[in-house]
């Protein structure tokens, strides 16, 4: 399934926590279960490999359903460009997380599986 959307901000805590995301506001979606996603991402005709979240994000008290995608090995300010985001396999459910310290845990070891996929 591919998502494209405009980059938007968010509250920057990906980035607080070692992974930061683009964000596309995806509550006009429908069809996709929340989740966290193996995916690639097109960055004006070059694509990356990604991790992927889509849902509320419970662990911070998310109240608008949003696709966050931490891009490996890209650097650059791609606020208001228009992405895609390929979801190629869900890899675990999205969850609630008693603390950001879980969370950032659960994320490095997300981010080792789509990686090395």
């Amino acid at each position: 399934m591919v998502i494209k959307g405009v980059v938007i901000h968010g509250a920057q805590l990906g980035r607080k926590m070692g992974f930061p995301t683009a964000n596309i506001d995806t509550r006009a979606i429908e069809g996709i279960e929340n989740g966290v996603y193996l995916s690639e991402v097109d960055i004006q005709g070059k694509v990356y490999k990604a991790m992927s979240n889509i849902g509320f994000r419970p662990s911070v008290d998310g109240r608008t359903r949003l696709l966050e995608t931490h891009i490996f090995d890209f650097e650059g300010d791609i606020y208001g460009e228009t992405i895609a985001v390929n979801l190629i396999k869900k890899i675990r459910d999205e969850q609630r997380f008693a603390s950001l310290e879980e969370l950032q845990q659960q994320l490095r070891l997300d981010a080792e599986i789509c990686s090395q996929s």
